[in-house]
């Protein structure tokens, strides 16, 4: 597995636990610590410790993965290394802090490939409503 596709898999899973702001960034061109970073918003330490659970959890179910290492365990911010991609789970406060999308404005973001249902082609569908049938028009009588 590549590391987009690694860390479309950590956004992935931090949006099945209700992560929220998740940001993919490739900074793969302006660092050489990662290739990426996904960094993540839980509203609570449970919270935060749910999605670090989940990515943990199926990474290594499911692809025999394991960070090399996690660090900040029980605070407001969680960091998971991946080596080419690391995830930083955070605290609303702790992410408007430090402000890592900011930081790294000059990565560019991946976007999730995930469409609203009523998006097709990149345009929005309009609900329609069903067409009324016309009326015939009334034959004219000959008195008319």
């Amino acid at each position: 597995m590549d590391s987009k596709q690694l860390a479309e898999l950590c956004r992935k899973y931090a949006d099945d636990k209700k992560a929220e702001n998740i940001s993919v960034l490739n900074v793969r061109e302006v660092s050489s610590v990662a290739d990426y970073f996904v960094i993540c918003t839980g509203t609570s330490e449970p919270h935060l410790r749910s999605i670090v659970d989940q990515i943990s959890d199926k990474l290594r179910e499911e692809h025999n993965l394991r960070p090399q290492a996690v660090d900040g365990a029980r605070t407001n911010w969680i960091v998971l290394d991946f080596f080419d991609v690391i995830v930083h789970i955070m605290k609303t406060d702790a992410r408007d802090s430090y402000d890592l999308d900011s930081l790294w404005k000059d990565a560019p973001r991946i976007r999730s490939r995930k469409r609203p249902a009523a998006i097709d082609d990149g345009k929005p569908k309009k609900a329609s409503a069903p067409k009324a049938k016309a009326k015939p028009k009334a034959k004219k009588s000959a008195a008319e």
